[in-house]
């Protein structure tokens, strides 16, 4: 595997000339070239790129996940992140831009905390961002801007600049990914209906009494997303998290149990995940208003 802890490492490894500034840099796409004979490529870099690209041929594995760029444009890569590509025969040249930064250019500056904030870097699985001719438009300005900014002289003020520009792109998009969510509503619906059939699976069968109630990391898992991404999605979709979404079908079936058993509330506490059972009183008061027994007692 390729580790690339410099900007002029991966620009040497594109056969580029060296970067004009060594912590941030704007690649045209076009004019890469990889130096190597495989046809199978991993690398991990330690610095962000954010790549705006057309007719990637190749199939992307970005951590353990496909990386889909069937019809999006724009993608997002953290720092210590593995990335794979599978080289595909074409005669198509990709074309686009690729923008690296350095963690260490954005040093003193509010956005070396916020940048973690931006979910779409932390995405173990996700499809790049579509974008529409405006939009795409708008993006490649502001990557040109930052160009110009780090070609000119430096001054005082090309840095503040410079994360100004990098802060409007990723609050774009932001918006824009808030977007491809409602948008693509197949997509997103089909994840809502394996969750669905998971935590129905989940808390009808043994696993809630063998393994406890399920972590969000769990279903992310089960559903082949990150934890970053389900919660996003879901929380366009539904106005619910993850974790409430679990909740809420737990509360479901344990007033299914409650009110067509005759299982004790320790029985059913313990057939949802729970180690004892005024864990679950304490849960099903709080999203009912109504302890389990008085609950019980209103269907008698």
């Amino acid at each position: 595997m390729n580790t690339f802890q410099t900007l002029s490492e991966f620009h040497k490894f594109c056969a580029l000339p060296n970067p004009e500034h060594p912590l941030i840099s704007l690649i045209d796409y076009g004019q890469v070239n990889y130096q190597t004979i495989e046809s199978q490529i991993t690398w991990m870099q330690s610095f962000y790129s954010i790549g705006l690209k057309r007719d990637i041929q190749a199939k992307v594995r970005y951590g353990q996940q496909e990386f889909d760029f069937d019809e999006g444009l724009l993608s997002f890569i953290a720092p210590r992140q593995v990335l794979q590509f599978e080289m595909l025969p074409t005669e198509k040249k990709p074309s686009g831009w690729l923008l690296l930064i350095h963690p260490d250019f954005l040093w003193n500056t509010p956005l070396a905390k916020t940048i973690k904030n931006y979910e779409f870097f932390g995405y173990a699985i996700n499809e790049a961002l579509f974008l529409s001719d405006k939009e795409e438009r708008t993006i490649t300005e502001i990557l040109l801007n930052i160009q110009h900014e780090y070609k000119s002289n430096m001054d005082k003020f090309s840095q503040n600049i410079i994360i100004a520009q990098i802060e409007l792109l990723l609050n774009y998009a932001e918006r824009y990914y808030q977007r491809q969510f409602l948008t693509r509503k197949i997509n997103n619906h089909e994840i809502l209906v394996r969750l669905e059939h998971l935590l129905d699976s989940y808390f009808n069968g043994e696993e809630a009494i063998n393994k406890g109630i399920p972590s969000v990391q769990f279903i992310a898992d089960s559903l082949h997303v990150s934890s970053s991404y389900l919660s996003s999605l879901l929380k366009v979709l539904t106005g619910l998290s993850t974790q409430q979404h679990i909740h809420e079908k737990l509360i479901e079936i344990a007033k299914e149990k409650l009110s067509t058993t005759q299982l004790s509330i320790g029985e059913i506490a313990h057939t949802l995940g729970f180690e004892h059972s005024q864990s679950f009183s304490k849960l099903f008061k709080t999203k009912t208003n109504l302890s389990p027994m008085a609950f019980r007692a209103s269907f008698n």
